[in-house]
């Protein structure tokens, strides 16, 4: 917690703590309490804050970045370092928060993410990203959200390679190898979960294999289908951060995959990627950003996008509403969700990446949002339609879906059903790498602490142990 030399008052940060009213005090605990968050024991007081403010005093470590998170969260929107006087410290925060117009500076807004990342990983630990503690911010959506409904495709994406790119000619079978290389990440972290090592090496994959791509040579056709591939990698890239409690990252990938989708003219892939922002928001508690989002996906894709993957929209969409406790809104958009599912055909041109989604996920879902409107009979319903074709394939899915029947049955009163899926949750928990799972079982032994003496809680809790206290 040393702090570097001194450098005079630093007013910016003064002036930001009084333009968010936070106390020195209250930016103190702020500070603290991000960094437990990310196994951190940090012990700033007011007077810590009073040095910063008065002498300049810069803290080291994470957390100059943990005080622009803080401020940030009070703000409702990022803030970078520059803005409160502490841009010398590295990494930056603002790296891949942009949405470039010119599709120059978008390649060189995603490839600076790959490489930050990199960067971050042989730091070891948490690297950058634990540096990056609590920022994630929902408004950092807004900018990238508009600007693709505006423009989703770029006028034209051939690139010579002269401007400061390599000589390499990019060409179909390079594509293709990407493509692969998602197909593949796709089906271990459905399997294993985000943190499983197979699927985290996406990260090195976009670094080491799709970068140098993107700053090649390609015609306006390869470079299309460059991006589209690219985008789909970086989606999964923050998917697999979403699924590991890495919020913060997930942002600036997701981000970022909206901007090649663009660039790719992929309108169904773009939509893909805000119906992903739309779920993180919505998990974030920002229920009706999250609305916003997946209705963005919905309103661009009318007449574009096959009736499968409207159907996925719109249950996206009931998600954010069900989170909101709009009861009449979610219903109207899982009965949307499920009209199209309907009009659906094997013989639909479906994109890739939707090949996981048929009726047992919309079931799922929707028994996710009755959970969320408190109505316990439709999320028995629902689950048992989920879970009737329990698959090895999609392992983390069948985990939550068996918390979300616990839940139903606790709330209905059948402590010992709701103990018995709370077990096999648990089980299926046990053998893959998900943080979100382990907050699904979390959020379950909460809602049993009524029953805390109870026999069967108190031998769930006992299985549950080794999960809860393993890092996520």
């Amino acid at each position: 917690m040393n702090a570097k030399e001194p450098r005079g008052p630093n007013e910016k940060l003064g002036a930001l703590l009084a333009l968010a009213g936070i106390s020195n005090a209250g930016l103190a605990r702020r500070v603290n309490d991000l960094g437990a968050q990310r196994g951190l024991t940090l012990r700033y007081d007011k007077t810590s804050v009073a040095r910063w403010v008065t002498k300049g005093m810069v803290p080291q470590g994470a957390a100059p970045h943990l005080i622009a998170a803080a401020i940030g969260a009070k703000l409702g929107r990022p803030v970078p370092l520059h803005e409160i006087g502490l841009a010398d410290s590295d990494p930056a925060p603002e790296v891949g928060l942009a949405f470039p117009r010119d599709i120059a500076a978008a390649v060189r807004s995603a490839t600076e993410l790959y490489r930050m990342d990199h960067a971050g990983r042989r730091a070891g630990g948490g690297g950058i990203w634990q540096s990056l503690a609590g920022s994630f911010a929902v408004s950092a959506y807004a900018t990238p959200a508009s600007r693709w409904l505006i423009t989703p495709a770029d006028s034209s994406v051939a690139r010579s390679g002269e401007d400061g790119g390599t000589t390499v000619r990019v060409g179909h079978s390079d594509v293709a190898k990407l493509k692969d290389a998602a197909q593949e990440a796709r089906r271990w972290d459905s399997k294993y979960g985000g943190g499983d090592w197979r699927a985290s090496m996406v990260p090195e994959c976009l670094r080491v294999d799709a970068a140098p791509l993107l700053l090649g040579s390609y015609s306006d056709e390869v470079g299309r289908s460059l991006f589209g591939a690219t985008s789909e990698l970086t989606r999964l890239a923050g998917w697999m951060a979403f699924d590991t409690g890495q919020q913060e990252a997930a942002q600036r990938y997701y981000i970022q995959a909206l901007r090649l989708a663009r660039a790719a003219a992929d309108v169904p892939l773009g939509g893909y990627v805000l119906a992903s922002m739309s779920l993180q928001a919505t998990y974030r508690g920002y229920a009706d950003e999250g609305v916003d989002l997946a209705q963005a996906a919905l309103e661009r894709n009318r007449g574009l996008a096959t009736a499968r993957t409207m159907s996925f929209f719109h249950m996206i969409e009931a998600r954010a509403h069900a989170r909101a406790g709009e009861d009449k809104a979610a219903g109207a958009a899982l009965a949307a969700a499920e009209g199209w599912l309907e009009r659906s055909r094997d013989g639909d041109p479906d994109p890739s990446w939707l090949d996981f989604y048929a009726y047992d996920r919309l079931a799922a879902d929707a028994a996710e949002c009755y959970r969320d409107l408190k109505a316990p009979r439709q999320v028995r319903r629902f689950t048992e339609q989920a879970l009737s074709k329990p698959t090895e394939a999609f392992v983390r899915s069948h985990g939550l879906r068996l918390v979300v029947s616990a839940v139903a049955e606790l709330e209905s009163g059948n402590l010992d059903a709701a103990c018995e899926a709370g077990t096999r949750a648990v089980e299926v928990a046990g053998r893959i790498s998900s943080a979100r799972t382990t907050e699904y079982v979390r959020d379950l032994l909460h809602r049993m602490e009524a029953y805390g003496n109870e026999p069967q809680v108190v031998e769930l809790r006992e299985r549950a142990r080794p999960l809860l206290v393993a890092p996520a």
